[in-house]
């Protein structure tokens, strides 16, 4: 980010009623990780919700952590952290783009996700983001999925499952076999 730069950030809200947070981090950068997580439980303490931490193996698992979380689980938001480095193979493309794009699906079935993983070229990039007192990107995803859950809560989105879920109805009953041959 070039020093002269100004960004626009939304004011800090504040939740009305009791709201759970699951902290998703993939621990790879162990001290970018303690960085975006100190970040993070810092900006949900700030809006007066809670949170729990979980570790996954990499990024590419945190989607599926927090998938089977929505599925599983009763929290309100999600936040998913990590830090993945440009390295001498295509697997940075991969990590990047795949846990990118499952996260924004989860958030598109109606989970409320705010994506903290880091896509960087090297090491003190990851840093400088990462850093709580700094550009704090754990901070502002926690802050991202916090908003986002504040306006499902305004436009009264029922939290329901992620995922397929069979139609019921009066024509189906267990056994009907209608329209199969």
């Amino acid at each position: 980010m070039a020093s002269n730069e100004t960004h626009h950030t939304l004011p800090r809200g504040q939740v009305d009623k009791p709201t759970k947070v699951l902290i998703v981090v993939a621990p790879y950068y162990r001290d970018v990780a303690d960085e975006l997580i100190a970040g993070a439980r810092a900006e949900i303490e700030a809006w007066g919700a809670s949170h729990e931490t979980i570790e996954v193996p990499g990024a590419l698992e945190v989607p599926s952590a927090i998938g089977m979380a929505g599925r599983m689980a009763d929290y309100d938001a999600y936040v998913a952290l990590g830090c993945v480095i440009r390295g001498e193979t295509t697997h940075y493309e991969t990590v990047c783009n795949d846990s990118s794009r499952a996260l924004t699906l989860l958030g598109l079935q109606g989970l409320s996700i705010g994506n903290g993983i880091l896509t960087v070229e090297t090491k003190p990039q990851a840093d400088a983001r990462a850093e709580a007192k700094g550009q704090n990107k754990g901070g502002g995803a926690a802050a991202a999925a916090l908003h986002l859950l504040a306006l499902a809560r305004k436009w009264g989105a029922p939290r329901g499952g992620v995922g397929f879920v069979p139609a019921r109805g009066e024509d189906q009953i267990a056994g009907d076999t209608k329209g199969f041959s």
